[in-house]
């Protein structure tokens, strides 16, 4: 043996126990295995099923469900960092997998050419999750903010419940997307396809699975009603009367198999499995958080990135299909008393022997059955009650939620996640765009400067308007906000200063530098000078750095809001005077009212803002989406900036800091 291969050995030996399987297993308490291996028994109940259920919902062999629980759940045992976070088959993947797949395959075309499709997608998106684990992208799973995921998720649900309505009745349609799927159903009906006892199955799966659910949580409520539907089977001959079957499961395990595709499939595999690391992204890091709060755990975004890849890509090499965390199979683990990854090897176990010794176990199982498995799973994704709140406290996010759902009802669902993706970050430059501005005033019995949205009686220093701009400057907003700047230069009688409650810039790019520039010319044509309190040294550094020959006038910069209304003070002799309800003549700009606020710093003009409350009410009133009384703004540090009382600026009338 070669030095090389004496120092790559124990390289090799480190890397092996750094990773989490080994970790657990160094550590494993002996008191703990009797709670994993009975976990693991209970796990595997709902496990058969739901895979089976989910490989159908995806155009897949029912068989395929099974290879893949296995080979996921023993990949994440070795590598995921969540003791007890189980991986397999999901719902929501399934339509995202047929509406791949089945596109690509022919009608009537060899289910081997769909799993192999399948199998390559799991590969794709194996490696998609590596790589953004590897380069840190985890982030990505944030485009998708809760309101478009609660409509997608909706959508899903409502998809997945129609395309299950005809196996549910006992026929089957070659219909794609919903609404051709509802009207194939309806056609369906019509022609009197639809199998009385299908229904009844179907049917009663459905009313028994989602009442022990509610009743009795601790029962496995699906392993009741599959082992009832067996026993129907037999009792009643059910196949006999027309509806379908299982039938024996291929006997033993898969080989070690690389998927064959043509090379055109690559390019709407590559879309679809994009699609899916999104989506399986966010439902696992949201999973793993949630379970990591209950057990102290800490989350570890990119080992779960990497895991789910690894899993993803081990499912791809055994004839399986995509696979995601579960949040129900994990409660269920979690109830039944898990403690380790141990549970899911168990699982894997239990379902490897089932294929070897047992493969008939499930021939006398419903179809009907199945889709009534899917069924109550499509349920739990809908998301009425987080709908409805939406509407309550929100109706712009509200509506983001409608857009997202009507994009997988009317699009599908791989155009579905990009139009959630696309509104998210739609949504997000919406309120960098137009970030909340507003004037503040001095209020009686308050420390600081208030919002005069909240408070319209505040007093206010004739000749100067303290204005706050809620974001960073970029060449988004920066002419949102010279525009409101230069409104409230108009305002008679004109002010001789507009102080920036500067604390919340956070930034200030070039584009903005220059529009700053610009309006700092226009408003010395007015006799107005633009002064600067609380603004951020990095922010002043960059304004410095961008005009080196030219750079800003220090005097025009305070330290903090009370040394900025002092120097005013000191320099024209001005006291404080009430202002009657903040009319455009107190000098807050009037703009079109939105949901935070007017571009630029809008004036309440009485419309309803959002909630119903009029824009500048009076304080005390309902809380707005901004959080603020009376429909006002929220009141950040910049306004109470409580700050300690420094003084002015010396050479406070000193020349614009931008000079022409």
């Amino acid at each position: 043996m070669t030095s090389d291969d004496d120092a790559r050995g124990p390289a090799a030996l480190r890397a092996l126990r750094r990773t989490p399987g080994v970790r657990t297993l160094s550590s494993y308490r002996r008191e703990w295995l009797v709670k994993d291996v009975v976990a693991g028994v209970v796990l595997t109940t709902l496990l058969v099923p739901q895979g089976m259920a989910y490989a159908e919902l995806a155009g897949l062999p029912a068989i395929t469900g099974l290879y893949t629980s296995v080979l996921c759940l023993l990949a994440y045992a070795v590598l995921g960092p969540s003791r007890i976070l189980v991986l397999g088959p999901d719902s929501a993947l399934g339509p995202m997998i047929a509406a791949t797949v089945l596109p690509l395959v022919a009608s009537g075309g060899d289910s081997a050419r769909a799993v192999a499709l399948a199998s390559m997608m799991a590969l794709m998106v194996g490696v998609i999750t590596i790589l953004a684990s590897v380069a840190r992208l985890g982030f990505v799973a944030d485009l998708i903010s809760k309101p478009t995921m609660i409509g997608y998720m909706n959508g899903l649900s409502l998809t997945i419940l129609v395309g299950q309505l005809p196996k549910l009745f006992g026929f089957s349609t070659d219909a794609d997307g919903l609404i051709r799927e509802a009207a194939a159903f309806v056609r369906g009906l019509a022609d009197g396809k639809a199998v009385p006892a299908a229904i009844a199955v179907g049917g009663a799966g459905i009313v028994l699975v989602l009442a022990l659910q509610r009743r009795l949580p601790k029962v496995p409520a699906v392993l009741v009603m599959v082992v009832l539907a067996i026993g129907a089977t037999s009792l009643f001959d059910l196949g006999a009367h027309g509806v379908g079957l299982v039938g024996t499961l291929p006997k033993g395990f898969p080989p070690f198999t690389l998927p064959h595709v043509r090379l055109a499939d690559l390019g709407p595999l590559a879309a679809g499995a994009l699609g899916i690391a999104v989506v399986s992204l966010a439902d696992t890091i949201s999973n793993a958080s949630a379970f990591a709060a209950r057990t102290g755990q800490e989350v570890r975004g990119g080992q779960e990135m990497a895991a789910i890849g690894a899993a993803n890509v081990a499912a791809g090499l055994f004839q399986g299909f995509p696979v995601s965390t579960s949040g129900s199979r994990t409660a269920v683990a979690e109830r039944a008393g898990a403690r380790t990854q141990l549970t899911g090897v168990v699982g894997a176990v239990l379902i490897v022997l089932m294929l070897v010794l047992l493969p008939g176990l499930f021939r006398n199982l419903p179809q009907p059955a199945l889709a009534a498995v899917v069924v109550t799973a499509s349920l739990s994704l809908a998301d009425i009650r987080g709908t409805t709140r939406l509407w309550r406290q929100r109706r712009t996010e509200f509506w983001l939620c409608m857009a997202a759902f009507l994009g997988v009802a009317l699009l599908g669902v791989l155009n579905g996640i990009a139009v959630a993706v696309g509104l998210s970050i739609l949504n997000v430059f919406r309120r960098a765009w137009w970030p909340y501005s507003t004037v503040l005033g001095r209020v009686p019995g308050l420390e600081g400067y208030h919002d005069i949205r909240s408070y319209p009686d505040a007093a206010r220093l004739p000749g100067l308007v303290i204005h706050r701009f809620d974001g960073p400057l970029f060449f988004a907003n920066a002419k949102a906000f010279r525009d409101g700047v230069l409104r409230l230069s108009r305002q008679d009688p004109p002010p001789r200063w507009i102080l920036l409650a500067a604390e919340p810039v956070t930034d200030v790019d070039t584009t903005a530098a220059d529009v700053l520039a610009d309006l700092d010319e226009d408003l010395a044509e007015r006799h107005v000078r633009l002064m600067f309190a609380e603004l951020k040294d990095p922010v002043r550094r960059k304004l410095e750095h961008y005009e080196p020959a030219r750079p800003p006038d220090p005097a025009r910069f305070f330290p903090t809001l009370e040394a900025g209304v002092r120097a005013y003070r000191e320099l024209t002799g001005a006291e404080w005077t009430a202002t009657a309800g903040g009319t455009p003549g107190g000098g807050v700009p009037d703009g079109r009212a939105r949901e935070n606020g007017a571009p630029g710093g809008g004036v309440p003009d009485g419309r309803a803002t959002e909630n119903g409350a009029p824009e500048g009410g009076a304080p005390g009133g309902p809380a707005t989406e901004n959080g603020a009384p009376g429909a006002g703004a929220p009141e950040g540090p910049a306004a109470e900036n409580g700050a300690p009382e420094g003084g002015p600026a010396e050479g406070g009338t000193a020349a614009h800091p931008w000079p022409p």
